[in-house]
């Protein structure tokens, strides 16, 4: 099975409403590693690694997130080398 690697920003409303920790129970659900971090800018950048089908039901709740988040716009992208290694054994919240 072929796993990827995607790179994905999520706007809007995202900080303060429980996005991160949702990420990552969704994640585990789906057996995706990663992780999910906050940034400066007010959004949620989010590394998945796993099998396409899992990345993209990933994906699909991004741009949904838990009930108090507001999505606005989410931004993929493949991830760069640098992202590759930064991939931990589980996925893990920063």
């Amino acid at each position: 099975m072929d796993e990827v690697i995607r790179r994905f920003l999520v706007m809007g409303k995202v900080q303060g409403v429980y996005f991160r920790h949702s990420a990552r129970l969704e994640a585990k659900r789906l057996g995706v590693r990663g992780l999910a971090r906050n940034l400066p800018d007010g959004s949620v950048e989010v590394l998945a690694q796993g099998s396409q089908s899992s990345v993209d039901a990933l994906r699909q709740w991004l741009h949904r997130g838990p009930a108090h988040a507001r999505v606005e716009t989410v931004r993929e992208s493949d991830a760069v080398e640098s992202e590759r290694r930064e991939i931990p054994a589980e996925f893990e919240v920063f």
